[in-house]
């Protein structure tokens, strides 16, 4: 896909993990330190589209980036994972991928309610 970053530009030199079909770069606007996308060799629009080999490798691979990621910064406490799939949930790179986010205490004011921050009114419950 000429458009992808992902597919038109070569990633592989970037690659900092692999699990079969799947890949994993640091987010090159990261949220965090540490802030990964794991990402489908092949190309697909988004998570919806990958198959049962795809998810499989990419929670294999998401276990193995935490897991790495817990042994070199004793500081991170929590993770977030994250999926945007189609534009109105934010989604701006359609090619699937997962974001793996270290969180560490006090990196936010409030942390509670996570993910139901995309739409902020909603992280009070």
């Amino acid at each position: 896909m000429d458009h992808c970053p992902f597919c038109s530009r070569n990633i592989e030199s970037k690659i900092c993990a692999s699990q079969g079909t799947m890949v994993a770069i640091h987010d090159t606007s990261p949220v965090t330190p540490g802030h990964m996308l794991i990402i489908p060799r092949r190309h697909c629009s988004d998570y919806f589209k990958l198959t049962a080999e795809e998810k499989k490798d990419a929670d294999t691979l998401l276990h193995q980036l935490q897991a790495d990621i817990l042994k070199k910064d004793p500081g991170v406490t929590g993770f977030n994972i994250g999926i945007n799939c189609g534009e109105t949930a934010g989604q701006t790179i359609f090619h699937a991928h997962i974001h793996l986010i270290p969180r560490r205490v006090g990196d936010t004011p409030r942390p509670r309610g996570g993910v139901r921050g995309v739409i902020p009114e909603k992280m009070n419950y």
